[in-house]
């Protein structure tokens, strides 16, 4: 598609396979809307969101909307930070929840949760927390230009530190603050809804141009740096771009809603594969993520009713299976 100096490429494939994943989604929305007790009948969901006005207005508005919007917008940056990670790495495995950005996170909130601050603050802290650990990344790996290898090693190199320094802090915790720490790191949606999707949400407005951008940069992530160089980019600035934005989403999300693993390793390679593209593809990523992170936190309401399970325990279901399958396919490859 050109407009005036301005091309763009579109793939039909991509575009179908968007079309089908935002169905997907409002299919998986409604359905979160209707499964609870009370159930509400799709039809009536449907009504309520129309405004038509229903008895069923503050099931549908005040008690499962928020948390459904949240996970939607949690995944959706989940998977989008996965995808820019994942380039950058040019490593099917690297994901916030790998490089260390969610363990810096954790560490921050378990500080936080197991020294009596006010909850208000346990999500700022969370959210520095990564923020520094992305920042300890980039100094680790910034030589030879951000290399792939070497960004990933020392991602988890800080990963395996602060998972060990938030082992202490709970050990030497007091047994309830240790439980809150820990459901915080393992990730739920519970309690939460509105606030936290318009944090999530915020940041990826005011992020939205550099999304843009990214999604077109990510197109040469695959060149060496002297092709790069070649054809007139500049590799190592485009790195730093892209790694910074990934990390800055994925600190935002896990700050929101905890250490919900696995959403943006999965989201980005399902997407690639479904498109048949050489790089996951940022908006079928977002909206794989989506579908995934609402679809787990239906199941961890509904399988055990009225016990809730946290939904990163479904992420992690789901994510150990898929690693599974990605040794075996690697295995296969080899031989």
């Amino acid at each position: 598609m050109r407009i005036g100096p301005v091309s763009l490429l579109i793939r039909r494939r991509a575009v179908l396979v968007a079309a089908v994943l935002t169905v997907l989604l409002l299919l998986a929305v409604v359905l979160s809307l209707s499964l609870g007790t009370p159930y509400v009948a799709p039809a009536d969901v449907l009504s309520a969101l129309s405004g038509a006005g229903t008895p069923y207005d503050l099931v549908v508005f005040d008690l499962r909307l928020p948390r459904v919007v949240l996970a939607a917008t949690a995944g959706a940056a989940f998977g989008i930070a996965g995808t820019l990670i994942q380039s950058v790495a040019r490593n099917p495995l690297a994901s916030p929840d790998v490089i260390g950005i969610t363990q810096g996170a954790g560490l921050a909130a378990t500080v936080a949760l197991t020294t009596g601050m006010a909850a208000v603050l346990v999500a700022p802290t969370a959210l520095v927390g990564g923020l520094l650990a992305a920042v300890l990344l980039f100094a680790l790996g910034a030589r030879h230009g951000l290399a792939a290898q070497r960004f990933v090693l020392a991602g988890v190199a800080v990963a395996f530190g602060f998972r060990a320094l938030t082992e202490v802090v709970m050990l030497t915790a007091d047994p309830i603050d240790g439980l809150r720490a820990q459901i915080w790191l393992i990730g739920t949606l519970a309690g939460k809804g509105w606030t936290e999707a318009a944090w999530i949400a915020g940041t990826l407005l005011v992020l939205l141009p550099v999304l843009a951008w990214a999604g077109w940069a990510l197109n040469s992530t695959a060149l060496d740096d002297d092709t790069a160089r070649g054809v007139g980019l500049r590799p190592v600035a485009r790195r730093i771009g892209l790694a910074g934005t990934g990390v800055l989403v994925a600190a935002m999300v896990t700050a929101q809603v905890g250490a919900v693993d696995f959403v943006a390793l999965v989201a980005p390679q399902v997407a690639r594969r479904l498109v048949r593209a050489e790089r996951p593809p940022l908006v079928c990523a977002a909206l794989l993520g989506a579908l995934l992170l609402v679809l787990a936190d239906l199941a961890g309401r509904r399988l055990l009713a009225p016990t809730q399970l946290p939904a990163g325990v479904l992420t992690a279901a789901i994510g150990g299976p898929y690693l599974i399958f990605l040794l075996l396919r690697g295995r296969r490859r080899s031989s």
